[in-house]
């Protein structure tokens, strides 16, 4: 009788246990689903998003030409169509990508904004490129469908050493950083780049 008791104890010890060890792998219910991001947006979406880049991609000429007021008559056009993304559509998108590109398009708008009030077009440029530095995530991440655009960088847009990069709708580089009327290089610098990576749909 002694004997029995013990082993029902045992059993019990056993069972507790073995209890215990799924709840610390994930329980009963196995291992937590991973978030799914979204592949396809509506064509309302894609057409917000395509607008704004048909004026970010006439500020990038302007600055090809170093014409700093088509760059910031560009300029304001794309932040008014920047406002227009329809970003709710990300809200059900279970991976956060919303909230990481509310905050990149925010940076874009910051620094576009901090660009219209320069008056040299050199510090024009350097608001320029951090808008490209939030733009060209914000465009990887949202999965954009749209023509493929490349991610292209100039080593020494500031100057020997000092890169910067911007975001291309063709393969030729066509530099806007030193573009075709820079006071040192004129326009021999004018396809002076490399493209660094590619924005494909996937």
């Amino acid at each position: 009788m002694l004997l029995w008791l013990l082993l029902l104890v045992l059993a019990g010890f056993g069972f507790v246990a073995i209890k215990f060890l799924m709840q610390k792998k994930g329980g009963d219910n196995g291992p937590k689903q991973q978030a799914l991001p979204i592949k396809q947006h509506t064509d309302i979406f894609n057409t917000s998003v395509a607008n704004a880049l048909g004026a970010y991609f006439d500020m990038k000429a302007a600055f090809v030409e170093a014409d700093t007021g088509k760059a910031k008559e560009a300029c304001r056009r794309m932040l008014v169509l920047v406002d227009s993304i329809k970003l709710d559509e990300l809200r059900k998108d279970t991976s956060g990508i919303f909230s990481t590109d509310s905050l990149m398009l925010e940076n874009v708008r910051a620094n576009a904004q901090s660009l219209l009030t320069q008056t040299n077009i050199t510090e024009m440029r350097k608001d320029f490129s951090m808008v490209n530095e939030n733009l060209y995530p914000f465009l990887k991440g949202i999965n954009y469908k749209g023509p493929d655009m490349y991610w292209q960088n100039c080593p020494m847009a500031f100057g020997e050493g000092k890169e910067a990069n911007w975001i291309s709708n063709t393969k030729e580089i066509v530099n806007p950083y030193l573009g075709k009327n820079d006071p040192e290089f004129k326009g021999g610098m004018l396809h002076c780049g490399e493209i660094k990576d590619s924005i494909k749909a996937q």
